[in-house]
């Protein structure tokens, strides 16, 4: 049986793992995995979940199954922190998933139970995952330009050329915020111009916003996202917990949907799915979530946590880009001062990133995409030198 099985495509991100635990040097730096690192290169635990961790301890009674659609309060408590007012609670419905992740795929599936010829169109480029789950389950995939490598930049002209292809009933696939693996995001007058023309072709919008307080902070990340949602008659939303609540390992997610017709129907065939994929989704980092949200003192301290974060990221933006200012004597780099959340793309061919690899014990993505995060406070000028010097 098992001689019958195809060697799997390899994990780009996964294979650098590897490579960076297996690397003997002491000086090495690891800017590719995409978790948040402090000042000292830890993941901590946040303070609010630690918190809400200890009061989930002292009054959980029992382990017990919770519904197929998991914590209801986590599921509301989501759907307001992405689309504040800008919708009728009653309009949206949604299901806890195993990560952003599960939530992408459940909506995915979701798609085909609902549209099956339609095609999902995704960034140019995006998160490598989109695209490998849309091939797994055979999919119709469609690309739009997004990024122009020569300024760094939105190739906002590209993208509506693009989209204006797509077909009605198409899905289009959007980054909620702090675009991975760019961090170039569309404006939010550009979003109001993508929801135009979403209304004018009868397109369906799916977002996947997983960095929601890493960029412009909580709220305005989340304006685009409330700006269409407003508009539209339907949307689809996968939202992650992993970043903004540090609950990587817990595996927080939501897949939320708006909707213009039966929202029941909506509602069980989302619970259906979680049914036939895991059953029940596991409900400790949820309902963490859940206490945080509900008690104005554990979220105050978190939203001060978060900004926190995203304003140190901001400050290692600020100070990579001028230290690579200074190494190269240009303002090839300045972009990533502008850019937003825990990616940039550097611009770097793939031999150069190799020969930071190799001669540096330098680690990124094969497209240059870096952790903003991971970069080391004191050492951004060495980071600068060894950029340049493989320019």
């Amino acid at each position: 049986m098992f001689e019958n099985l195809k060697p799997q495509p390899e994990d780009k991100i996964i294979k650098m793992i590897g490579m960076f635990a297996a690397d003997p040097r002491d000086d090495k730096l690891d800017l590719g995995v995409g978790v948040y690192k402090d000042a000292d290169g830890n993941t901590p635990v946040m303070r609010a979940v630690k918190k809400a961790e200890a009061r989930l301890l002292e009054s959980q009674g029992t382990k017990k199954y919770l519904g197929l659609l998991g914590n209801l309060e986590f599921i509301d408590g989501m759907r307001d922190l992405v689309l504040g007012s800008s919708v009728a609670s009653a309009r949206v419905t949604g299901a806890q998933t195993p990560g952003g992740t599960g939530a992408i795929r459940q909506i995915f599936e979701l798609i085909t139970m609902a549209t099956p010829d339609a095609t999902v169109w995704i960034s140019d480029p995006s998160w490598p995952n989109h695209e490998a789950i849309l091939k797994y389950l055979g999919m119709k995939i469609g690309k739009y330009r997004y990024f122009n490598e020569a300024t760094c930049g939105v190739d906002f002209d590209g993208m509506m050329a693009d989209l204006n292809g797509a077909a009605a009933g198409d899905v289009i696939l959007l980054h909620g915020c702090c675009h991975n693996p760019t961090g170039a995001n569309i404006t939010l007058e550009q979003w109001g111009a993508v929801t135009d023309l979403m209304l004018a072709k009868k397109l369906m919008p799916m977002i996947d916003i997983a960095y929601q307080g890493f960029g412009d902070g909580l709220e305005a990340d989340a304006a685009g996202v409330r700006h269409m949602a407003s508009r539209v008659p339907e949307m689809l939303i996968a939202a992650s917990c992993s970043k903004n609540f540090g609950l990587y390992r817990d595996r927080v997610g939501v897949a939320l949907a708006v909707c213009e017709g039966d929202v029941a129907l909506t509602k069980g065939a989302l619970a259906g799915l979680n049914r036939v994929n895991f059953s029940f989704p596991p409900d400790h980092g949820a309902t963490v979530v859940a206490i945080i949200m509900g008690d104005p003192e554990l979220r105050a301290d978190w939203m001060e946590e978060v900004e926190s974060m995203r304003l140190s990221m901001l400050s290692l933006r600020g100070a990579l880009a001028d230290a690579l200012r200074r190494e190269t004597n240009s303002d090839r780099f300045d972009f990533i001062a502008d850019h937003r959340g825990m990616f940039s793309r550097l611009g770097l061919t793939s031999e150069q990133v190799d020969t930071l690899r190799e001669e540096y014990g330098i680690y990124m993505v094969g497209d240059s995409r870096f952790n903003v995060a991971g970069l080391p406070v004191n050492g951004l000028d060495d980071l600068a030198k060894a950029i340049a010097a493989v320019l």
